[in-house]
């Protein structure tokens, strides 16, 4: 847990704090809102109702204030409305459930691309679009963070994925042994890394800031040593970053791809000397021999 002088840092969790990180995403902002404004507002309806019939019937049907009990075993009415009602609530829950479920799952419009790779107990992350972007990212222990940099126990890594805002980032993720699951609060992502199979997920970060998640699949011993740091950037600082890592832009790799084609030279169509040579060789030993 970070500590309350942390408080402003975006998506880092907080002592005491109670409900949801602030949503850095339209997916999680969606899942806050259908949290708060359908879920909570039914829930405390359904508690409440139940309460006032636990309290009502306490008091009404005891056996002093009701000494003769009733023997009705059917209500035709009651029995309808207590099989329709919980019908309705559920189409109500269901419905925006499955828009969010459906937004949440993957993105056509995608504009970039993060491979994330689970390992015991570490995180492999490839860029792609980008030159081929790839490190590992691990845990800094204990007696190696550093508070005067912003440093969390237990959340800050060695290696930082950094991706821009205002973009459709296609996540893929999978894992090189067991299962693990790749999880970050505040953007709404948690997606199961299983070996040999390719998940896809997507997002799109609103704001700038770092923002921390964990493996979320028990996945051995030190399953909880296997945090994630994402820090957002603009989409100039993330160009910079790329190049400093060696990379390049996709725009870049097209520009040098287009140049390459039009500085190879025209393939040829005509056949070569040899080969008319010996089709016309061949021709004329046909005829010789049909003379």
């Amino acid at each position: 847990m970070a500590s309350p002088a942390l408080a402003g840092m975006i998506g880092a969790p907080i002592n005491g704090e109670l409900g949801f990180q602030p949503g850095a995403s339209p997916m999680k902002e969606q899942m806050i809102a259908f949290h708060d404004g359908t879920l909570m507002p039914i829930i405390t309806a359904i508690s409440a109702f139940v309460m006032f019939l636990l309290i009502f019937v306490m008091i009404r049907y005891n056996a002093k204030a009701n000494p003769v009990p009733s023997k009705t075993t059917h209500n035709t009415v009651l029995e309808a409305a207590w099989t329709i009602i919980p019908v309705l609530i559920l189409i109500w829950v269901v419905v925006p459930s499955m828009r969010i479920l459906y937004f949440a799952d993957r993105t056509h419009e995608a504009e970039m691309t993060l491979k994330v790779t689970g390992h015991q107990w570490y995180w492999e992350y490839d860029y792609p679009d980008h030159g081929g972007i790839n490190f590992v990212s691990n845990l800094i222990e204990d007696d190696k963070i550093d508070p005067k940099k912003g440093q969390l126990r237990l959340l800050s890594t060695d290696n930082v994925v950094v991706l821009p805002v205002e973009t459709n980032v296609r996540l893929l993720i999978t894992a090189a042994d067991v299962i693990h699951a790749w999880a970050v609060p505040s953007f709404g992502v948690k997606l199961d890394a299983v070996p040999g199979r390719l998940n896809e997920t997507w997002v799109r970060i609103d704001k700038e800031g770092t923002f921390y998640g964990q493996c979320s699949e028990l996945c051995g011993t030190r399953h909880g040593f296997m945090p994630i740091e994402v820090r957002a950037v603009s989409k100039a600082e993330f160009a910079k970053w790329v190049h400093a890592q060696g990379g390049k832009m996709p725009e870049e790799l097209a520009n040098e791809k287009g140049a390459a084609n039009a500085a190879a030279p025209p393939a040829s169509t005509a056949a070569p000397a040899n080969a008319n040579k010996a089709g016309k060789d061949k021709k004329e030993e046909e005829k010789a021999g049909e003379k």
